[in-house]
């Protein structure tokens, strides 16, 4: 008996070590799964990262521009870059939220919005001194595409790629600038509210009113301007329909970001178009519109 406590005693030593070996080499084995995790985690997120905005070179596209309209294209080519540039910093600090089409809805959409808008204001001012380019509306979609937008062409910064695009020479009118008859829009109407939200948020998104801030549209320019108008209360009909079909989606900042902000950039984008209608016609449009786009959630 007294020879065989020191053997059990050995064995328990052996299957002590067999197990502390076991153990170590798991948590080594762990670690390294760990650290393959990490790294597959961080090649993703570089890869999202590493995606960017690309739009359409405008400079490139435009006719031979008058001397007297020169420093307003340079200044809406420059506005094209700060647009883009805005949109990809936006991009960049957005990763994860909202839903699929967070992207092409809060980003895409908006800038495409703001393209359109400026593209038509480089045409008009073309226009007052030759013949105005058309086409130029092509240029306004934007696309994501790897790391290779940064660099632009066409415009110098901003990542503008070269789309080889050019205006055709009949007349149209860009973006927002065909009249449409029988549009309905009614000026002086209440206020924009909208009809679409969710009962069970209790919150509708509202609009500050814009047709009651018009007076005095040439006649040339009243189909047009009843367009941009029906086309406001269009753009809030859509972003309460979003807004009540999107409860529960992104982070605390989700209506702001997907839903409020590009709201806003519509809504400048369309209030820009009514000034120029004015402008075309060679008369001023009522002051303080631009500080009507933003729009607000109120409780039902």
């Amino acid at each position: 008996m007294s020879r065989g406590l020191p053997l059990l005693h050995r064995r328990r030593i052996l299957v002590s070590g067999a197990i502390g070996g076991i153990t170590c080499a798991a948590v080594v084995v762990g670690a390294a799964m760990a650290d393959q995790d990490d790294d597959g985690g961080d090649a993703k997120a570089s890869t999202k990262a590493a995606q960017t905005i690309s739009c359409p070179a405008v400079a490139g596209s435009l006719p031979e521009i008058p001397a007297q309209a020169q420093a307003e294209v340079d200044r809406n080519l420059a506005l094209l870059d700060t647009q883009l540039a805005e949109a990809n910093k936006r991009l960049g600090t957005s990763q994860g939220e909202g839903g699929p089409n967070f992207v092409q809805n809060a980003i895409l959409g908006p800038l495409a919005d703001k393209r359109k808008s400026t593209l038509d204001r480089i045409a008009i001012s073309i226009g007052r001194r030759a013949e105005k380019p058309t086409g130029l509306d092509a240029l306004a979609e934007c696309t994501l595409s790897g790391g290779e937008a940064g660099a632009g062409s066409g415009t110098g910064a901003g990542g503008e790629a070269d789309s080889g695009a050019t205006p055709t020479a009949p007349a149209s009118e860009p973006a927002g600038g065909g009249a449409e008859p029988g549009s309905g829009a009614e000026q002086g109407g209440g206020a924009e509210q909208g009809g679409g939200a969710d009962a069970g948020s209790g919150q509708t998104i509202s609009c500050p009113d814009v047709a009651s801030k018009i007076s005095g549209v040439p006649a040339a320019a009243q189909a047009e301007v009843d367009r941009n108008i029906a086309l406001l209360q269009t753009q809030l009909d859509e972003a309460n329909k979003r807004l009540g079909a999107s409860q529960g989606e992104g982070g605390p900042n989700f209506v702001q970001n997907a839903i409020l902000g590009p709201l806003k950039d519509k809504r400048a984008s369309t209030i820009d178009r009514i000034e120029l209608s004015f402008s075309r016609q060679g008369s001023t449009a009522p002051s303080g519109l631009d500080a009507l786009a933003g729009c607000s959630l109120t409780s039902g």
